[in-house]
């Protein structure tokens, strides 16, 4: 024992005797690496369980004699995870050293945290520090990504105590004070559940609207749409001739002036660039720079808090999640998506390799859970549009496959003329939402846990919601507001 532990100890003895408290410590729960077979030492992969394209290697490796060799494949990206025990509400260090290309550590059950290394060529460490809040064991892993190069690991380490010590106590008197620690989303100054509306620049029969007639019940406000230019990715905004002609005028200093008018009162707006007709490409580095600059000009214009990105053309999770970086350090901190149903069914699609690229920073997925007929859920059973079954089973896609609930949201029509298909009532909606955050109200379906931190609920869209007398925003909203 080192004489800096030794005085520590009799300090907090001395602490403890003064406060009337007689304290026996039998064993230890100094520091150590937690992780099994941590350099693959063991020329094997024990202690792991691992996916397809995983091997033991002695031909790259960091130190010792073996290495984890990762090659991802089809739907596997090669994956090697452990489970270990740990104390609740302390803090950990995870590391491993990773050579490859979009190489992947982090830790899950109780907590959700990671890092990525998008290329490196030589080892390169990486570190996630978290605590373990309410849980008592956690599992650390390591992966690929799919269609990328071979990938190595070596050296990980899970560094902080384990089984806890053994603790016998007398007092006269005890506080006992705790905290559960959970991942937080972005700082975008939003609240914890949030409803989200598409604002229509253009007249298409739904009530015409001027962006300060979209009341405070929607916390993020989606102008729809940029428009794609002559240039490769770059994007343009412009109010819409027709909208302007249906509300008697409408300029684009008003505009931008009921931007700042939803903005002090708390409410968020942000360009939404795509919909059922965007045809933005961004797949390439050049076309990614352009798109990034183009939206940068906008919110420098125009004060958009954000942007929303509602590409149905496919989306290349590379390039946008290059551009979607650099909107987001050039001021954009509100980042939605708005993929298709079918967009989400696997982490092998572009749109969510996108999310998951993006975690750090992005606000809220609002899938369509509309237009898409029958699909997938996350128990590997078909369920139809329309019903609470399939809300919940597709939600817990994306919950059960590295999103946090806080950046998941549902996706509805505010009317039936919103959608060709896939409309159910808003009472439905909240039926969704409180299955997913209590447990309550659930359809056949019922997932195994709860996530009461679920984000909210997305409408297309606020015309359409005007058009129907605001019946989504008048039932989901205040639903929104009594959840955990």
């Amino acid at each position: 024992m080192s004489k800096t532990r030794r005085a520590a100890i009799a300090l907090l003895s001395a602490l403890f005797a003064c406060a009337g408290l007689v304290l026996v410590i039998n064993g230890s729960a100094s520091a150590a690496n937690l992780a099994a077979n941590s350099g693959f030492e063991a020329g094997n992969l024990s202690g792991w369980t691992c996916s397809e394209g995983t091997s033991v290697t002695t031909g790259t490796k960091r130190t010792g004699s073996y290495a984890l060799q990762g090659a991802p494949a089809g739907q596997s990206n090669a994956r090697c995870q452990q489970t270990v025990t740990v104390q609740a509400n302390t803090a950990y260090k995870l590391t491993a050293w990773v050579q490859g290309s979009y190489v992947y550590l982090g830790v899950t059950g109780g907590v959700e945290k990671q890092t990525w290394t998008p290329s490196t060529n030589g080892f390169q460490q990486l570190t996630v520090d978290f605590t373990s809040g309410a849980a008592t064991s956690v599992t650390i892993y390591v992966h690929g990504w799919y269609g990328q190069p071979t990938y190595y690991a070596d050296d990980v380490s899970l560094d902080g105590p384990g089984t806890p010590p053994t603790t016998t106590s007398t007092t006269t008197t005890t506080t006992t004070t705790t905290t559960t620690t959970t991942s937080n989303p972005p700082n975008t100054g939003l609240p914890k559940h949030v409803l989200t509306g598409y604002w229509q620049n253009f007249y298409n029969g739904a009530r015409a609207l001027r962006l300060s007639d979209v009341p405070t019940t929607y916390d993020i406000v989606a102008v729809s749409f940029a428009d794609a230019t002559g240039t490769p990715g770059q994007v343009s905004f412009t109010l819409d001739s027709g909208l302007s002609s249906q509300l008697g005028g409408y300029t684009d200093a008003q505009f931008k002036a009921d931007v700042r008018t939803l903005q002090s009162r708390g409410q968020k707006v942000i360009i939404s660039v795509g919909g059922q007709n965007g045809t933005i490409s961004v797949g390439d580095s050049t076309s990614a720079t352009n798109f990034a600059n183009s939206i940068k000009s906008l919110i420098a214009g125009y004060g958009f808090n954000g942007v929303d990105i509602d590409l149905e053309n496919g989306v290349n999770s590379t390039y946008m999640a290059q551009a979607l970086r650099s909107i987001h350090a050039g001021g954009g901190t509100v980042i939605t998506m708005a993929p298709q149903t079918i967009d989400m069914q696997s982490t092998g699609a572009e749109y969510f390799k996108l999310a998951l690229n993006i975690k750090d920073i992005l606000t809220i997925v609002n899938m369509q859970y509309y237009n898409s007929g029958s699909m997938l859920g996350c128990d590997q059973q078909v369920y139809s549009q329309g019903t609470v079954n399939f809300l919940t089973a597709l939600a817990c896609i994306q919950l059960q496959n590295g999103l946090r609930p806080d950046q998941v949201g549902l996706g509805l029509p505010a009317s039936p003329s919103g959608a060709g298909g896939g409309y159910q009532s808003p009472a439905n909606v909240n039926n969704a939402l409180s299955c997913l955050a209590r447990g309550t109200n659930c359809g056949t379906f019922k997932p195994s846990t709860t996530w009461p931190s679920i984000r909210g609920a997305m409408t297309w869209s606020i015309n359409w919601d005007a058009s129907n007398n605001w019946q989504f925003a008048n039932t989901v909203a205040p639903h929104l507001d009594s959840l955990p």
